[in-house]
This record gives C-alpha cells, structure tokens and sequence, in this order.
C-alpha cells in the first residue's frame, strides 16, 4: 500500500504551492543519497517524496489525486499524463533543479543566457539634499553592450543553435539514480554559439565601460533607502536584458542636527542668566529659523519641541517635529569684571538656607552623598 502522498510530505490538504516546495526541500535534503551513501531506506523515501512532489505540485494530478487517489494513476485515469510510476528520473531532474537551483550543479537559466548583473552604488547626501530631493550626476564601472556587435558578440552577426544542447542551456548528466541539470559547457548555458567572435568584445558581446547617470533623489530619503533603475546594471551577455542599478543613499552626520525618521534633535547650548531670568532664543531649522521661549529657572537638559520643524519622509504625509535640548553653558574667558561679579553672586549662597532654596537639586545631591557615606562606615 502507498502511503498519502500529503503524509509523506508533512502538509495539509489545502497546502500552498509555497508550502509544498518548502516540505520537499526538507524532505529531499534529509534523504538525498549523497547525504546518505549507501542507505536503502533514505534511496527509497528520497524516490517517495520526489513522486509525491511531483503529483501535488501538478494543478491537473493534484486534483485528480484529491478524488481518486493513487488509484488515477494506476489505472489510466491521467488522461496521457504519466504518473508516478512511469516519470522516470529525467522527468523528475526538472522538479529538483527548479527548487534547488545550483546546490546539486544544476541551476542554469532555461532557455538562454541570464540577464546582466544588478549593480549597487552608495551616494552619500548632506541631510539638506535628502531632505529636499536633489538630483545627482554619478559615474560607476559597469559591463556594457558592445557598440561593435550591438552587443551580440558575433563579427558578422551569425549566431548558431548550440549542437551539444539544442538550444536548451542546458544538459543533463546521471548520478547513480539522480538525474541533475546544468549549464551547457559548449555554450555556457547560452544554448547559442558564435563562430566569428568580435573582436572588440571576443564573443561576450560586452565590454568594460564607464556610465554616467543623471539620479532623481525623491525628497525625504534617508539612510538606508534605495532607489531602483530599471536597466541600468550591467549589460547582459550575447545580447541579454541589462540588469538593474540600485543606488542606496548614506546621510552625511549634519554639523547640529540628529535625525531620528521623520524627527529632528539638536541642542541649543544658552548662558547661566538665560537660563535663570528667561529668554527667547533663535534656534536654525531646516527651513530658516525660529523662536523658543525659554522660561525663568531652566535647567540643562529641558526639551522644546517644535511641531512640523522635522522632516517630511517619502512615507509620510506631514512633516514630524523638531526637538531643541537646551545645554546651560559654563563662561569661559572670564574678564576681571565678570569674575568679580560670579564672586559676588556666588557668596549670595552663603546664607543659611540659600543653597537649599536656590539650588535644590545641588542640595538634594549633597544630602545624598553624605547619607551614602555615613551608611558605608557606619
């Protein structure tokens, strides 16, 4: 009796395409025979889950599978379609190498060459141009068509159906009971052939080039994001579609600015009497300036938030805030006069109970140092 093919694969019933190509990977993986030399069992559950894959993956046996069971194919009711039983390993070489690409040697694109090769470009941005959008002119290496052979690599534009695969790109080769693909080594996969290579490009129907680009940055980009252009990659071989050009943009650090996504941070440093008496101080923003009104006895380290000052991103449809921490900063370069007067204004704390009334975090400071210690020699 042959066992449900869903047991064998470990799904449900109603499993996904995607469900069942990942549960005959595992199961595939765990009884290949080059991971177990020898092994009669593993040789037979790797042939079981192969033909349950090869039935479950199939819309047509699948439903097929679901009404009659094994029984609609042991009796002809495929309709021409052969089931598991008559596949054969050539069949299933097709199944494995789709799923496994090149883990086994197969993986070589059916049917033709592989487009050209995406190509990553870091461009670095002042948050000023990211926060607004720029346009940029950038050059990079890259492979591109060969202006000689528009790119098809032939002298005289002959270009033959490869001998060896048929046009395919690929060939099979047996492994005790596996039968596996891979590229063609007439062609390399090309399933062409050139008897008259370039001469400027030798057949590769590409050379070595440096492109210049004119890059739209979208306002509102940040660190991280990355911007698509289709075609603009490396030129493919024999004439291939090019592929792609991804450029990822990297935000210099700004001279007063933090960005945190679509938020604004920056300290605003102000003197001892400002943050004492109050005042209204002038802070930058991306969009010229602005006012904080700083109020009488402001501690180092208070935060002002202004709404809408922060960064519009690409995702976003209203700006975020700007937060100014505002820094009390000690004088420095003192002048005679100004020292005197620091002199004075601090011997104003001298009275009993000033430093308490006018400096309570100080104070509070204090008392704490001193408990701690009188508890660690007590």
């Amino acid at each position: 009796m042959k066992r449900d093919y869903y047991e064998i694969l470990g799904v449900p019933r109603n499993a996904s395409e995607e469900e069942l190509k990942k549960a005959y990977r595992r199961c595939a993986m765990k009884h290949h025979p080059d991971r177990n030399p020898g092994n009669k069992d593993a040789e037979a559950a790797f042939k079981e889950c192969k033909e349950a894959y090869e039935v479950l993956s199939d819309g047509g046996k699948r439903r097929m599978y679901d009404q009659y069971g094994h029984a609609a194919f042991e009796h002809g009711m495929g309709g021409g379609n052969a089931g598991p039983g008559g596949a054969g390993f050539a069949d299933m070489g097709d199944i494995f190498g789709d799923i496994f690409g090149n883990i086994f040697g197969g993986g070589a694109t059916r049917g033709g060459p592989r487009r050209g090769a995406d190509v990553g470009y870091v461009l670095e941005l002042d948050l000023e141009e990211a926060v607004a959008g720029v346009e940029k002119r950038i050059e990079l290496p890259t492979l591109a068509a060969c202006r000689d052979c528009a790119g098809s690599g032939s002298e005289d534009g002959r270009i033959e159906t490869c001998g060896t695969c048929h046009g395919r790109g690929q060939v099979r080769i047996q492994r005790g009971i596996f039968t596996m693909q891979q590229a063609c080594p007439h062609c390399g996969g090309r399933g062409q052939v050139i008897s008259n290579p370039c001469h400027a490009c030798r057949g590769a129907g590409r050379v070595e080039d440096e492109k210049v680009l004119s890059v739209k940055i979208p306002a509102g980009v940040d660190t991280g994001d990355r911007i698509r252009l289709t075609g603009e990659g490396e030129a493919g071989p024999g004439g291939s579609p090019p592929g792609d050009l991804y450029v990822e943009v990297r935000v210099r650090p700004h001279e007063f600015f933090e960005r945190d996504g679509d938020d604004l941070h920056c300290e605003v440093p102000i003197r001892i009497s400002q943050a004492a008496l109050g005042d209204v101080v002038r802070v930058p923003t991306l969009g010229g300036e602005a006012e904080i009104r700083v109020p009488a006895e402001t501690q180092t380290g208070k935060v002002f938030r202004l709404r809408d000052k922060g960064v519009r991103s690409v995702r976003s449809r209203k700006p975020g805030d700007l937060f100014c921490k505002v820094v009390v900063e000690t004088p420095v370069n003192l002048t005679g006069e100004q020292r005197e007067l620091l002199e004075r204004f601090e011997a104003t704390f001298a009275g009993d109970g000033a430093a308490r009334r006018h400096s309570p975090k100080s104070s509070t400071f204090v008392d704490g140092v001193r408990g701690f210690w009188e508890r660690m020699t007590s």
